[in-house]
């Protein structure tokens, strides 16, 4: 198995190898989604890592602790974290993951901004994607600073909030590995979320929520977001709530680091989809149900 793998390379049958949410891009860029390219570093490299560095067994024994304890959960944490950090990464998964961010600039023909997202998943339980519980680094650029994001990626995956997750819910350390996705960054003037089938009731109507900026003050529920709903029968969108939008979360030009601003005033009660962009939205969370037979909770941005 190669330490890297091309996003649309990988489908919904290789959560073993990219986790959830890499097995999900993959699977929706082999349908036509739009979806942001990239790749995947994968969990066997992850495990490989830590197998040929030396630390698996002394990372393990440090994450043998009572969860309940904070003192011996922070002390599991910060013991794991340090042994991924300082351990030496062996050169050739090094050079894969490098040579692969040059190769995704040269398809794009400059040099470009990546998110770096975990996707975690269990060898016996390849279905548990343990959504929210490691880390993602937005805005990474230069080979260098993807590795290190890598890195920390594979580190993430021993935060308190990640060990506790695990022990509640009764999976063994070292039977989860790691994939890092590394995606095209979506600079995105309006983002959000969309629900495909109406959350609380399962109506057919896509239920979307946007705001201006980056998803993530959506998604981490920081910025009251315009809501539409539209019904999947007759194609019309049926209702609307514009919000009061307060923050948006962008690229800094300077920086190039994300930061939170405030909505300049002309756009805090503006609306911030055009019917168009919602209807086709809408049509994108249906052919997503349709595809996976399941009500699907989807995140969007609107680039250019």
């Amino acid at each position: 198995m190669d330490a890297v793998v091309w996003l649309e390379d990988v489908g919904k049958e290789d959560l073993s190898i990219v986790g959830g949410k890499g097995a999900s891009l993959g699977e929706m860029i082999n349908i036509g989604v739009p979806v942001p390219g990239g790749f995947a570093v994968t969990a066997q490299a992850f495990r490989d890592f830590i197998n040929r560095a030396g630390i698996a067994d002394e990372l393990f024994e440090a994450l043998n602790v009572d969860v309940n304890q904070a003192s011996e959960l922070h002390r599991a944490e910060e013991t794991a974290k340090k042994l991924i950090m300082d351990a030496k990464v062996p050169k050739d998964i090094e050079e894969a993951i490098k040579a692969r961010y040059d190769e995704l600039c040269e398809r794009e023909g400059r040099e470009v901004f990546v998110a770096v997202r975990s996707s975690a998943t269990a060898e016996d339980l390849p279905e548990a994607s343990f959504a929210g519980q490691q880390e993602t680094y937005l805005n990474m650029r230069g080979a260098e600073e993807v590795f290190n994001a890598v890195r920390k990626c594979w580190a993430s995956l021993y935060g308190a909030r990640a060990i506790f997750y695990r022990v509640e819910h009764g999976f063994e350390h070292n039977k989860v590995n790691l994939s890092a996705i590394v995606q095209l960054m979506v600079d995105s003037e309006k983002a959000g979320v969309m629900f495909s089938s109406q959350p609380s009731t399962g109506e057919p109507l896509v239920v979307i929520e946007a705001a201006w900026g980056l998803g993530e003050s959506v998604v981490s529920g920081s910025v009251s977001p315009d809501n539409y709903v539209v019904d999947r029968q007759t194609k019309k969108i049926v209702d609307r709530y514009i919000a009061t939008k307060e923050i948006m979360i962008t690229k800094d030009p300077k920086t190039l680091k994300t930061t939170t601003t405030k909505v300049p005033a002309k756009k805090k009660e503006a609306v911030v989809l055009t019917d168009k962009e919602i209807i086709e939205l809408a049509r994108y969370g249906e052919i997503l149900e349709e595809h996976y037979g399941l009500p699907q909770d989807i995140e969007w941005g609107v680039e250019r």
